[in-house]
């Protein structure tokens, strides 16, 4: 079968620079390496403000790729400009599909949506349709119609065991300069690629919408043997880990450092203040480590607690002094905003950064935003968020859910918001007088 694979493209996305990409689009990336592995061929084609009419005449299947919500609206004009085979199986998958299957289900007209790891999910559609038309009864982790119209759950599908077993993500399928990229590596010009080495994050952040819960590692081997790949094929210095939460289970980030130590390359990785220690922090400079990004997001502890961030002060404040004492430089993330945001809260956020300014090679200052899918969202309020899906007057504007120039008021009163919007005035001009402007 000919399968083509539709994922958002949209530069600020990313921190909003001049033809900035995202990191590759992984999603897309791995199904096209498993789709190519069991003999059809996969073509991955992007999606952009300018570019939503697509020929896809040509294609047995097509999956969109709905990576964000903020993304929604492009992805469903794609659906609903771009001309299909008569025959076409339309699949729906990504992070925005698995929050909510039923509704992109129903808007993208699709005859599938996989709820959760697709890797499976979509060599069991491709097979089923092929052998047995449109009948996809009893394959788990998807919801689909019947020749009714009637809109079927399957049974729940098990996380893969081994996520080793998966072949390397098909970046041949890509130009070269959205894979290798020279502006994206702690600050450096390294000619970096980005890499996922685990999946998952088992920390309940009511502001992050974590695609599942369960942390799957890949093996040191596999882990060394994408890297050396990339070296022979794209001449990489060094790369990114673009993983939620790298630095989770000690004893498998530490056999991944041991394994790569000696091809000499440069990286960086994320993780929470209250996962590393000085051993491990030593072991990954000793690997090449040049960056770790932690989310701090406060430094209120009250706001740490309703962020369900559940990390202090002091937490914060000796990860980075042992990230920087280790030759490590230490970025933060930091988000303002959050229900309770006020000008105390932010001026211990401002005291905090002020006590680290000394270890602190980078700041990456956000405003917060109710994501879909996250515990905010779910509970609009407890939290007391307004414009969401889920409350009356929604006008169907997923892209309002963005992490970047983002400007809208999500909660408070006028005079609650108007303090917001003056502290975090505050902040900002501290942040960019002391590490540089933001984006």
């Amino acid at each position: 079968m000919r399968v083509a694979l539709l994922y958002p493209e949209v530069y600020d996305m990313a921190r909003f620079k001049e033809a900035r990409k995202e990191f590759p689009p992984f999603g897309v990336l791995y199904l096209a390496a498993v789709i190519e592995q069991a003999g059809h061929e996969a073509v991955i084609e992007a999606v952009t403000p300018t570019r939503t009419t697509l020929d896809l005449t040509g294609f047995d299947a097509v999956g969109f790729s709905l990576a964000s919500s903020a993304t929604y609206r492009l992805m469903l004009t794609a659906r609903k400009t771009s001309v299909f085979a008569p025959d076409c199986l339309v699949m729906v998958g990504g992070v925005h599909a698995n929050f909510y299957p039923t509704e992109s289900l129903v808007d993208f007209d699709a005859h599938v949506v996989a709820d959760g790891e697709s890797e499976e999910i979509i060599l069991d559609l491709l097979h089923r349709s092929a052998d047995f038309g449109r009948d996809f009864t009893g394959i788990p982790g998807i919801y689909w119609r019947d020749a009714t119209g009637q809109i079927i759950q399957g049974p729940p599908r098990a996380l893969m065991r081994n996520i080793d077993e998966l072949p390397l993500p098909a970046r041949h399928l890509l130009p070269r300069q959205n894979v290798v990229m020279s502006d994206r590596l702690a600050g450096t010009d390294t000619e970096m690629a980005h890499v996922m080495f685990s999946r998952g994050c088992p920390f309940p952040c009511a502001f992050c919408a974590a695609a599942q819960s369960r942390i799957q590692y890949r093996g040191a081997a596999s882990a060394r043997r994408e890297l050396e790949h990339l070296i022979n094929a794209y001449g990489i210095e060094g790369f990114a880990i673009v993983d939620d939460n790298f630095i989770v289970h000690k004893g498998k980030v530490a056999a991944i450092c041991d394994e790569i130590a000696d091809l000499g390359l440069r990286w960086s990785a994320l993780s929470r203040v209250d996962t590393v220690d000085a051993p491990l922090l030593k072991k990954m400079a000793a690997a090449g480590c040049i960056e770790i990004k932690y989310g701090m997001e406060s430094g209120n502890e009250p706001l740490l607690k309703a962020m369900r961030k559940n990390t202090r002060r002091t937490q914060i404040s000796n990860a980075v002094r042992m990230t920087a004492d280790a030759g490590i430089g230490a970025k933060v993330f930091v988000i303002h905003g959050f229900p309770g945001e006020n000008d105390a809260t932010t001026d211990e956020t401002i005291s905090l950064l002020e006590e680290l300014a000394p270890h602190l090679a980078r700041v990456a200052l956000f405003r917060f935003v109710p994501l879909p899918g996250t515990q905010v969202y779910a509970d609009p309020d407890r939290y007391q968020i307004t414009g969401t899906h889920l409350q009356p007057g929604w006008d169907g504007d997923w892209s309002r859910f963005h992490i970047h120039h983002n400007t809208r008021r999500w909660w408070g009163t006028d005079e609650q918001w108007a303090e917001v919007e003056s502290s975090y005035a505050r902040l900002r001009a501290f942040v960019e007088a002391t590490w540089g402007p933001q984006s």
